[in-house]
């Protein structure tokens, strides 16, 4: 393949570093949570976001007043995002059918669909407030119903932000607290003194987050490894540079370390969002972000054909893909491997991010191998059951669980069919041995 690239970003050597570093101090900050409950927490709080206020969980006079310093058109705005996320995650949790079957006569089989039980929704907001990760996360949780939802936020500027609690509150969070970090996550994950632990954490976070869910996964449940955002834009000469340069520095501004890669056939395109991206960094206002994001992480990539784009993209499983190109169903059609498509100039990542409706936690990581973002079923357990009927089917599938255990080498396990082909179908099996097939069938 005549793969070239006109800019790399910062080698995986380097990457695999920062990470390194990232695990050792996620590791040893979740041990002192475990240790210190409470105390560790507040310590971490008083460092990271010099905050420490009574109770980190707001009450409910403090929730109101929060939401009263929203004008009516921000609320409005809240509102209508969170309609369109629940009336997508609705349809999703339609399609999820709780199923009965009779294998065979007397054999039922069936699962069911149970929410988990509690939640830990972790919304980001230290350095942008994150109004659309609590609709995400708590909306969705609870358009599964499940029963409890707690939230966590860092404190914005010193103090809570009125609309991320707000969206949170919308949301259907049962608690809210004002904290950030990997001291969120430990608390929500591990328990405090006054934090009960829940049995699953989703949300995205900085890479300390990511890293503090992925360490704890087993013993909590997480959603995904959703890091740093990605982007990435397909694009052929349908669109201009412009349209490119703006996709691709629109999601480089969430940190230092958000990688942005433009997929291209062609060389004009390229180099013209090269040079456009340097323009805009001049004007944008989050440029001091933006640009050490496109310095490090950022990539331009040419390619000869458009099966070429698509092996590319489908390695790098970005996070966020957007298509632009005279052929985007057929990158709708092909692709294997990402977090979430965006088809079309008229469609936006930005819009996915707040406003559309589908979940904007998505796999990173090259994660999009092997998993989607989060969305409604993430919540739910699909929970399998058996039940037999008669005695008829009992002494038959009894008799071929007999053998098959024998097989093994189970001989406790060949006891429990045996016992019910000696109950129900009157068939003398010795202790030890396997249901003879003749005398069970008969």
């Amino acid at each position: 393949m005549a793969i070239e690239y006109l800019k790399r970003g910062k080698p995986e050597a380097e990457r695999a570093d920062d990470d390194a570093k990232t695990r050792a101090a996620v590791e040893a900050t979740l041990a002192d949570i475990e240790a210190r409950g409470d105390v560790a927490v507040r310590e971490l709080s008083e460092k990271f976001d010099n905050y420490s206020p009574a109770s980190f969980r707001l009450s409910q006079q403090e929730i109101d007043d929060l939401i009263a310093q929203l004008s009516p058109r921000e609320l409005e705005d809240i509102k209508f995002a969170q309609e369109q996320v629940r009336n997508f995650a609705q349809a999703q949790r339609d399609s999820m059918l709780d199923i009965e079957v009779e294998t065979m006569p007397g054999v039922i089989l069936g699962h069911k669909n149970i929410p988990v039980q509690s939640v830990g929704c972790y919304v980001p907001g230290g350095k942008f407030p994150m109004v659309a990760s609590a609709h995400m996360s708590v909306a969705t949780a609870s358009v599964a119903r499940v029963p409890r939802i707690i939230a966590c936020t860092p404190p914005f500027k010193g103090k809570p932000n009125p609309g991320v609690i707000a969206a949170m509150h919308l949301g259907g969070a049962h608690e809210i607290y004002v904290m950030g970090g990997i001291q969120a996550v430990g608390a929500m994950a591990l328990g405090t003194e006054t934090i009960d632990p829940v049995h699953m954490i989703v949300g995205p976070g900085n890479a300390f987050v990511a890293e503090a869910k992925r360490q704890l996964f087993g013993r909590v449940g997480i959603d995904l490894f959703a890091g740093p955002t990605e982007t990435m834009v397909i694009a052929d000469e349908t669109v201009d540079a412009e349209m490119c340069a703006t996709d691709l520095l629109g999601q480089a501004e969430h940190g230092y370390n958000s990688p942005a890669v433009l997929l291209t056939n062609s060389r004009k395109l390229a180099e013209e969002t090269l040079a456009e991206i340097e323009r805009i960094l001049t004007i944008l206002p989050t440029a001091e972000t933006a640009q050490v994001s496109w310095q490090e992480y950022g990539e331009v990539i040419l390619c000869d054909s458009y099966d070429e784009m698509l092996a590319v993209a489908d390695d790098v499983a970005s996070e966020h893909v957007q298509v632009m190109t005279d052929r985007d169903d057929w990158f709708l059609d092909h692709m294997t491997c990402y977090g979430a498509l965006f088809l079309g100039p008229r469609t936006n990542v930005a819009n996915g991010d707040k406003v559309i409706g589908t979940n904007h936690t998505l796999p990173t990581k090259k994660a999009g191998r092997y998993t989607g973002g989060l969305w409604v079923g993430k919540f739910l357990k699909t929970h399998s059951y058996q039940k037999v009927t008669t005695d008829a089917a009992a002494a038959e599938i009894g008799a071929y669980g007999s053998r098959l255990c024998m097989l093994e080498g189970f001989v406790g396990h060949a006891e429990q069919c045996n016992l019910r082909v000696r109950r129900y179908g009157g068939v003398n099996v010795p202790y030890g041995e396997g249901a003879p097939a003749q005398e069970a069938a008969e």
